[in-house]
């Protein structure tokens, strides 16, 4: 089998064919004993290649599970930090560096502390959209997908949500008799939708079901006919059977996996095309060259002292410790 490695000094492959890199990429994965994961937001080639594609969270969930000695995460930065606190026993690599995060960027550990104080007898709920650092000095975690039932779970009446104002509204809207106070800090991509936009396309899709992630401003969430998690999006569809078209209020690469899972049926980009509004720069930038040195050469690994692993772990185990809501 030919091996295939980049010219002396360079460390991107040019003109490879991409079925030349699979094929690497695969015989990698079983000669390291790797699995690979990759979020609903990745290019399709990635999440085709992909042992398991999801919401970050649960790929994080589904590695520890496995007996793999590397995860390669195809993702953004906390996510492959997730799988580090879930798995600490596990080397976890993220092929790009360029993969962040601009919402988990919006809060660090020392504009926590200062919030902390301004809001004493509050408790910490964080988004799992978050670094490892922040995690470990909150409360609990949440994920779009619980963030109501942990919210409704707590014992104090007061809370700190961070770091999604969006997210945070849309949960006080359902508890409404908790105080939820919301840090200033949103995701791009979603948060550059407006109404109006979903409206125009709504006009030209009139019978179609609206799906719209909590992470959306307020206005796209009320013209929603469902608002739910990445994972939640694909179960949504399934309670419409009659309904032949869907308007997705997400990051576009969320529709590869829905025509996936549901050939007969067409979904639209709630900005009414790919590649505008509802793309996220961070989730696009690894290839599938990166997933191979990363593989090949085992790099960019993820590293957290043992103390903030323990104190996230902690948040985290405390949010997976919540019954969901029925």
């Amino acid at each position: 089998m030919t091996q295939v490695a980049p010219p002396a000094g360079q460390t991107r492959f040019e003109h490879i064919p991409d079925e030349e890199l699979i094929e690497q990429i695969d015989r990698l994965r079983v000669e390291k004993n790797a699995v690979i994961l990759a979020h609903n937001y990745q290019i399709p080639p990635i999440q085709d290649l992909a042992d398991v594609t999801g919401d970050s969270l649960g790929l994080s969930v589904e590695a520890s599970r496995t007996d793999a000695e590397i995860i390669v995460f195809c993702g953004v930065h906390f996510m492959a930090e997730s799988a580090k606190i879930l798995s600490p026993q596990k080397r976890v690599f993220l092929p790009h560096l360029g993969a962040g995060c601009a919402l988990s960027d919006s809060i660090t550990v020392e504009s926590l502390y200062e919030w902390k104080e301004r809001y004493p007898g509050h408790a910490v709920v964080t988004y799992v959209n978050s670094s490892a650092e922040v995690k470990a000095e909150s409360d609990i975690c949440c994920t779009s997908a619980n963030a109501v039932s942990v919210v409704r779970s707590l014992d104090s009446d007061r809370v700190l949500f961070t770091p999604d104002k969006n997210l945070a509204r849309w949960v006080a809207d359902q508890v409404p008799e908790k105080e939820v106070v919301a840090y200033d800090g949103v995701c791009p991509t979603h948060d550059v939708l407006r109404h109006a936009t979903v409206d125009r396309t709504r006009k030209e899709f009139p019978e179609a079901v609206i799906i719209a992630h909590p992470e959306c401003r307020q206005d796209v969430v009320e013209a929603a006919h469902e608002v739910c998690s990445t994972t939640g999006m694909l179960n949504a569809v399934g309670k419409y059977p009659d309904a032949r078209t869907f308007i997705i209020a997400t990051e576009e690469g969320m529709i590869h996996q829905l025509k996936k899972r549901y050939p007969g049926k067409e979904f639209v980009p709630a900005d009414g095309c790919i590649g505008c509004r509802l793309h996220c720069p961070y989730m696009k930038v690894t290839g599938l060259q990166d997933v191979y040195f990363s593989l090949a050469e085992e790099r960019f690994e993820i590293d957290l002292d043992d103390d903030v692993i323990e104190g996230a772990r902690l948040s985290l185990e405390r949010m997976m410790a919540v019954p969901r809501d029925n």
